[in-house]
């Protein structure tokens, strides 16, 4: 029951909330960004509009909109919202909300809605405890994570839920957030000004977090103003000007998301690697830039070049796997922050590099014969000679005795020929030994011999 006391409370609270906090979207209609997740006609926005919500897991990165739709649908559905902590909460909690859900349902039929921020948090057990509760719907699960939940969160939840990705917001959407809390009696109450430089800056050091634009814009405030708080209106000289200083002074440094065991981290990777078999040594680089900036271990980054060098390089060009190892070891030497350079000149060689994955695609068509092919013997005449009956395996023919340094001969076993499994490319040393070998054979088959 709201008393006088409680609302006073909540005022107090409010008062000296975060302006991100007190920004807080109530509905739907204030709700900036998601389009694709939340926006009219969606699943979701459905859900929550006609208050049938069944569970579901909320996931993106930071600063999107998770906790704030969970808000939304606290404020506008007719079933208890519950909040469970998934780094305090013990299985002993959830068991007592479940208990509690179960009974609200069976003799009022009021549904009850937990939502569970961080989710990916929950171990296993505290995850198994939900189970059926979620199963039988006596709570509909609202869960957030940062982290992928098909890998996070237990199998059998995630198969009773949807999942419903946010991703980050647009610089439009930030720029939004921005210019509403400026004028907002919630927020800053029309009291400061940002010129377009400034505000610029507030959305760009944002990086797609619209928690992080809130929280810079509110540090330039208090830099801004005389006394460091918000008057209570507009002063009578105007607004307080913030200004790009001031704004780069309450973030010196832009915070790109990149966690290192989450998916912005496998995405990261995977761009750099792909850059650099795209042969474009400027995304490569930013790329690069992008996980040393995020803290990543270095030799995590040379593991992945030395990879590449074989994988995507290979024979087109042999010195990469030297170059990709050497950076390795520079990396395991020397560290940050000169082993940036070591790095960044392995991942530009690699990227200006003639490209070939003959190595990779070989060994793997090698593999998958051997594997499910029939058994191939080995040629009589390839078979070791130190054991009794040898000498009727049939000659060896030496190549180093002939004047080629090469004589027609099957290495192959039975029913296996040439070109099985290797096939050069057509660019760097791979072509030329190629056509070299060629040559030398007098128009042969080449690189082997079936």
């Amino acid at each position: 029951m709201d008393t006088l006391f409680s609302q006073r409370e909540r005022e107090a609270k409010a008062r000296f909330a975060p302006l991100a906090a007190r920004m807080r979207p109530h509905t739907l209609e204030e709700f900036v960004g998601q389009p694709q997740a939340v926006g009219p006609g969606s699943w979701l926005r459905r859900a929550i509009e006609h208050d049938v919500l069944s569970s579901v897991i909320l996931y993106g990165p930071a600063g999107t909109g998770k906790t704030t739709l969970a808000r939304i649908v606290a404020n506008v559905t007719r079933a208890e919202f519950v909040e469970v902590s998934a780094i305090t909460g013990t299985v002993k909690d959830l068991r007592r909300e479940v208990d509690a859900a179960e009974h609200r349902l069976l003799s009022d039929g009021r549904r009850t809605i937990l939502f569970v921020d961080e989710i990916h948090r929950f171990n296993r057990s505290q995850q198994d405890a939900l189970l059926h509760a979620v199963e039988d719907r006596v709570v509909v699960l609202v869960g957030a994570t940062t982290e992928n939940p098909y890998f996070e969160v237990n199998s059998a939840l995630l198969s009773r839920s949807r999942v419903v990705e946010l991703t980050a917001l647009d610089d439009g959407a930030v720029g939004e957030l921005v210019d509403r809390a400026l004028a907002s009696d919630r927020g800053l109450r029309g009291c400061f000004a940002l010129d377009d430089e400034a505000r610029a800056a507030v959305v760009s050091l944002a990086g797609g977090d619209g928690r992080a634009a809130l929280t810079t814009l509110e540090l330039a405030s208090q830099l801004a103003s005389p006394d460091g708080t918000v008057p209570a209106s507009v002063p009578e000289e105007g607004p307080y000007a913030i200004t790009v200083a001031e704004v780069e002074e309450a973030n010196p440094r832009r915070g790109l998301p990149y966690d290192k065991g989450g998916d912005m981290h496998y995405d990261v990777v995977s761009a750099f690697i792909k850059s650099m078999r795209g042969s474009d040594p400027d995304a490569a680089l930013y790329w690069l830039a992008r996980m040393i900036d995020g803290g990543e271990d270095p030799r995590f980054i040379a593991r992945r070049i030395l990879i590449c060098a074989s994988e995507d390089v290979g024979n087109a060009d042999p010195q990469a796997v030297l170059v990709a190892e050497a950076a390795f070891k520079a990396a395991e030497v020397i560290g940050y922050p000169e082993c940036r350079i070591n790095l960044a000149q392995a991942a530009t060689y690699l990227a200006l590099a003639p490209k070939s994955n003959a190595c990779e695609a070989g060994i793997d068509a090698a593999l998958s014969e051997v594997r499910r092919g029939p058994r191939r013997e080995v040629p009589n005449h390839l078979r070791d000679r130190h054991r009794p009956g040898s000498d009727s395996y049939g000659p060896y023919l030496y190549p180093h005795a002939f004047p080629a340094g090469w004589v027609p001969q099957r290495y192959l076993p039975e029913g296996l020929s040439a070109g099985a499994f290797w096939h050069p490319s057509e660019r760097g040393w791979e072509a030329w030994r190629r056509e070299a070998v060629a040559r030398d054979r007098g128009g042969g088959p080449a690189p082997s011999d079936g």
